[in-house]
């Protein structure tokens, strides 16, 4: 049971990884991890046994995976991933349900029935607790809009976590201990940010009254397009840190592989009665490197001079909003370009459109050279084991033949 977690959490990094839609900017890889690192905190400081402290961590990285499949009933999802999981390590039928009732017990209306139950759910709601819960908050409000359509305005949003934050009761008493004193703190937050909104109210609508004739012509269109702009760049910088994410994982894996070769296979080579592994060796190293190549070029950035001139900006042929056009200028030229760009409306959105545009092209690289590392890693394993397979063989029939 003590490797079934190392193992549990290897295969759920690399299934939520390969199969979650990115649209789940709160329900992922991210969330799932930050639930087993309370998980482990909350279990340090309990009287657990062993096999209830391991039965709880496999339930803290499988609870969300049924996401993969569905949003509403993803935990019973979840309990088939895990439970099949589980079945092809051999562990016990009892310990498996085990691990399903506590994934079950994630369910907001739920009501946990032991105390690993209601450990899982502890963890699981540790983010209202948090420095960042207003951070994680917005998250979730981004997901509700990609994944369900549900957009709610900023009072609504802050009328929903005031009412989940009090009515939420933490269910072990180390957990209340440990968190309850800075979720009432993120509780006061909130009704402050109330009030301020409620305050404002009136000033608002005044001003919209007076200037609705102006707003009507000019400001909704300019509205809607920064709303565009705003939501398109957001998207693609996820994705870029998807594709950041899925590189360094193929890069840190090819990196163990030579390590674990260098280290192992290599010295073996020496001995001429293994010289039959040679050519299956080589074949699996270059695999192996060619694949950290792709992975360092899909994350490999690119610099540009970082200057321009005053011609470049009354012509309009600069994009002020990439670092990499005015990390080499001056803190004064850069503020008179900016101001020139804000007063220009074409100008503006003419470098949000450029910016967007490179940024596509940036992730279609990416995108593509993570493509052909992956068929590589793929087809590399492949070809290595069947070479090693040969190798093996010829050996055999080599030694049988001198006998």
């Amino acid at each position: 049971m003590e490797n079934i977690i190392n193992e549990a959490e290897a295969f759920v990094t690399r299934y939520l990884n390969e199969n979650l839609d990115s649209n789940f900017v709160y329900h992922n890889l991210a969330h799932t991890q930050r639930v087993v690192a309370k998980t482990k905190e909350l279990t340090e400081e309990d009287d657990l046994n062993d096999i209830e402290k391991q039965l709880l961590l496999i339930a803290a990285w499988f609870h969300d995976t049924g996401f993969t499949k569905t949003i509403n009933g993803h935990e019973e999802e979840s309990v088939k991933i895990a439970s099949s999981f589980l079945r092809d390590h051999n562990i016990d039928e009892e310990h498996i349900n085990t691990v399903g009732k506590i994934i079950l017990a994630t369910k907001m209306e739920n009501k946990p029935k032991s105390k690993l139950e209601g450990l899982i759910r502890d963890a699981d709601s540790a983010h209202i607790s948090s420095k960042k819960y207003e951070n994680y908050a917005s998250l979730l409000r981004k997901e509700w809009e990609l994944t369900l359509g549900k957009k709610v305005t900023k009072s609504e949003w802050i009328q929903e976590n005031v009412d989940f934050l009090t009515n939420h009761t933490f269910h072990s008493e180390i957990a209340m201990k440990k968190w309850q004193s800075r979720k009432g703190k993120n509780l006061a937050n909130l009704l402050q940010s109330q009030n301020k909104i409620k305050l404002s109210t009136e000033k608002l609508k005044q001003k919209k009254a007076e200037l609705k004739f102006k707003k009507e012509k000019l400001d909704l269109p300019d509205r809607g397009i920064e709303t565009m702009f705003r939501v398109a760049l957001r998207n693609h910088i996820t994705l870029s840190d998807i594709a950041d994410t899925k590189a360094n994982i193929l890069l840190s894996v090819n990196a163990i592989i030579i390590s674990v070769a260098l280290s192992n296979l290599l010295p073996k080579l020496d001995n001429p009665s293994n010289y039959y592994l040679i050519y299956p060796t080589l074949i699996f190293l270059a695999f192996t490197v060619i694949c950290i190549v792709l992975s360092v070029m899909a994350t490999r950035p690119n610099v540009t001079k970082g200057e321009f001139t005053k011609e470049d900006v009354a012509n309009k042929k600069v994009n002020l909003l990439f670092f990499g056009n005015f990390h080499q200028m001056p803190l004064g030229e850069f503020e008179w370009a900016m101001k020139e760009m804000m007063q220009d409306k074409n100008y503006l959105y003419g470098s949000l459109t450029k910016d967007l545009y490179f940024l596509g092209l940036v992730l279609n690289r990416k995108y593509n050279l993570l493509r052909i590392t992956y068929s590589v890693f793929m087809v590399g394993i492949v070809i290595s084991v069947i070479a090693f397979g040969v190798a093996f063989a010829i050996a055999e029939q080599s030694t049988q033949a001198l006998i």
